[in-house]
Formats: structure tokens, C-alpha cells, sequence
């Protein structure tokens, strides 16, 4: 059974949601601050998926989130923000969440993110049983220990950069429109805006690229979508 964290300080909001998880049949834990998640998190709680919200007392959700992420790449992480603005959801997307739901919203909308966003973190546990090693280029990809290499140095991927890594190894030098991308990384059910594809595109480029400002290796194909290359 999956374990949910939520870090959410409005009372209403978070009694609903942990409510509507756990009748989903998952574990969720509720916390209202980012300090008592960080506690948790340092004192061993292992959690597939956290939920934060962005507006938090003390340390907010986007700082939040990338203090997760310098423990852990793999864990899903979902933001939640009454903001609607574009510049707030490429802020949050860019620090290294998963996905971005805005305030109101619909609780099976939620459940229906996290039980997408679940079984690509439940699927990227199970090794590759063949095919381990994809190579390209300087590039090689490990599919058994999820880990990027480029020139033998490792580079940290969160599990979503690196699906995407695996889709563009698939398909190098073929153009891949947006929605191809996040119907093979997100899902073909997934809710969410394709403009997620290109705030990780971003990141990928800045952890990749030698310079991301002119890319060799992740090519924009302009009105259309990106092309891997070597």
C-alpha cells in the first residue's frame, strides 16, 4: 500500500484530502508545516508521493520541495497553490515537482494525479528484467539502478526526467510532438497542462547540456516539439 505525505497548514482542506486517500485505499500522513515534514522525512518515514502546498507557515512548499529532492529523487511530489498564475507554476515545476494542481479543485481530480503520478513511481521500482543498458552517444542510461550517465559521470535525475530520458533514448533523432511526450512520461489520462513537458525539458537541459542556452543534445523543434540527438 502506497504512503502519502501531506503537508497542508488549512485544516478544511487537508481533512478532505487525507479523508479521500485513505478511502482510496491509501496510507497518508497530514502535517501543517514544512519543518514537521522535513522531521519525518530525517527520521527515517519513507513516502512514495507528498503532497505540499505551496503557501505554508515558516518554509514554504517550494522550499519545501527541494529539500526533498536533495534527499530524494524519486519520490513523486505534487504541488498544491490557490495561485493560478503561469510564473507560479514553472516556479514550482522548475524546483523539481512532479505536477501542479490549482486551488479550488476537485478532490477525485487530485486522487486521479495521484494515482497516475503512483504508478510511475510504483513502475520505476521494478528493474528491467532485459535491455538494461541504453547507450547514446556519450549517454548511457541504466535502466536497473535508474541512473544517468554522461561520459561515466552520474548525473541525478528525478523519476520523471529520467522517463523522459528513456522515451527520447527510444526515439533518438525523431521529433516527438509535446503531447507524445506526455502521453509516454505522464500517461495518456493525465489531467494536466503539456507546458509541464517543457518546464522539465529545462531542467534536463541545465543538468545535461554543456550549454542549456544552445543545446546539441535536446533540440527544440520549433512549433512542434523536441528531438534527441547525439
Amino acid at each position: 500500500m502506497s504512503m502519502i505525505l501531506i503537508v497542508e497548514d488549512e485544516n478544511s482542506i487537508g481533512e478532505i484530502v487525507e479523508l479521500n486517500l485513505k478511502l482510496a485505499n491509501h496510507n497518508a500522513i497530514r502535517v501543517a508545516t514544512a519543518e514537521e515534514a522535513i522531521e519525518l522525512i530525517n527520521n527515517g518515514r519513507n513516502f512514495d508521493i507528498a503532497i505540499l502546498d505551496i503557501m505554508l507557515p515558516g518554509m514554504d512548499g517550494i522550499q519545501l520541495c527541494g529539500e526533498i529532492r536533495k534527499k530524494d529523487s524519486q519520490m513523486g511530489i505534487i504541488m498544491l497553490s490557490a495561485k493560478s498564475q503561469e510564473r507560479d507554476k514553472i516556479y514550482a515545476l522548475s524546483t523539481g515537482a512532479d505536477d501542479y494542481v490549482t486551488k479550488p479543485f476537485g478532490v477525485q481530480e487530485l486522487i486521479a494525479r495521484v494515482e497516475s503520478l503512483m504508478r510511475r513511481v510504483k513502475r520505476d521500482a521494478q528493474p528491467e528484467q532485459e535491455g538494461e543498458i541504453l547507450q547514446s552517444g556519450p549517454f548511457t542510461l541504466d535502466l536497473k539502478s535508474r541512473i544517468l550517465y554522461k561520459n561515466k559521470q552520474m548525473i541525478d535525475l528525478t523519476s520523471v526526467e529520467f522517463n523522459i530520458m528513456e522515451l527520447f533514448f527510444r526515439n533518438a533523432e525523431t521529433a516527438m510532438v509535446r503531447e507524445k511526450i506526455l502521453e509516454g512520461v505522464w500517461g495518456e489520462n493525465y489531467f494536466g497542462d503539456v507546458k509541464i513537458v517543457d518546464v522539465n525539458i529545462r531542467r534536463l537541459r541545465i543538468k545535461i547540456e554543456e550549454d542549456p542556452s544552445n543545446p546539441q543534445h535536446i533540440v527544440t523543434v520549433w512549433g512542434y516539439g523536441y528531438r534527441w540527438t547525439v
